[in-house]
């Protein structure tokens, strides 16, 4: 198949990152071994291809380049490269199963300094704990086996070590977290009562992280914008936006500016005295468990 693609001519439904993977495969190339041809390190390579960064056509063309590509491959490369950043990706089209997407976001996550991330539905896939994280995923789980229930799917123990991996990131004290959440996410009994009671200590735990900025949205708090649904900003560079079938990537300079507009105004109504709100959750729940 790779050989007919790269022959025939690339297919404008495959992103280019997938076409450098292919590329650097029949090349025999490591990841590193590429990094150091074109002068790139491994982790950048790797977000190209996983299209977990806004490569720069430039760039496209030096890899391809060096890949041994065809001149008239290369061409169309560094044009769809360039329509490319004004274009959201389907990260389940780069990454494939859903452990690999929670790899594929978390190699993007590593090459980040600074991340907003909003959710009004559920607690950010970074502050979860273990047990919330399994009845989010076991929810994902439901849905593809009630649409698909012939397919093959991710073996769920995997999903979960992916999704709890990309949380080892929150240590490094020289990246900043800004995490915006709606009231709402608390309202919602993911797991049940003892697994939100988990959450709650696990929510006080990060927010008294120096590098941690954790706000609520009140319920009665002035209506400033629609929770459309969750996003997740990569410095000025991405953003990531999970939706019930896939999660997507936007790195088109308007899209992130939008979300970053998005963010701003969501936390116009956000306070961080979150300490009676919490309380007021874990009383709820501690009443539910008697």
């Amino acid at each position: 198949m790779t050989d007919d693609l790269l022959e025939n001519g690339e297919s404008p439904s495959v992103p280019v990152g997938v076409v450098l993977h292919r590329l650097r495969v029949k090349a025999g190339l490591t990841g590193a071994e590429l990094g150091r041809l074109v002068k790139m390190s491994q982790s950048k390579i790797s977000r190209i291809e996983t299209g977990m960064t806004q490569v720069a056509p430039r760039d496209v063309g030096r890899v391809a380049r060096a890949l041994g590509a065809t001149s008239d491959l290369v061409a169309r490369l560094v044009e769809r490269a360039e329509l490319a950043q004004n274009r959201v990706t389907d990260l389940r089209t780069a990454a494939g199963s859903v452990s690999t997407l929670q790899r594929a976001v978390a190699r993007g996550e590593r090459g980040a300094r600074e991340f907003r991330i909003f959710r009004s539905d559920v607690v950010a896939g970074l502050a979860q704990t273990g047990e919330y994280a399994r009845a989010v995923l076991a929810s994902v789980r439901e849905i593809r086996d009630a649409v698909d229930p012939e397919a093959e799917h991710d073996v769920f123990a995997d999903v979960l070590a992916a999704r709890i991996q990309r949380q080892g990131i929150l240590a490094d004290p020289d990246r900043r977290f800004f995490l915006l959440m709606a009231e709402s996410a608390l309202t919602q009994a993911v797991g049940g009562a003892e697994t939100m009671l988990g959450q709650i200590r696990r929510l006080r735990v990060l927010a008294e992280q120096p590098n941690v900025s954790l706000r609520i949205i009140p319920s009665d708090a002035p209506w400033t914008l629609p929770f459309v649904h969750g996003f997740e900003l990569m410095d000025s560079q991405s953003v990531v936006i999970d939706v019930f079938s896939t999660s997507m990537i936007a790195t088109g300079a308007q899209d992130v500016a939008v979300y970053r507009y998005v963010f701003d105004r969501l936390d116009q109504g956000a306070t961080s005295e979150i300490e009676p709100i919490l309380d007021r959750y874990r009383r709820y729940y501690l009443d539910r468990l008697t």
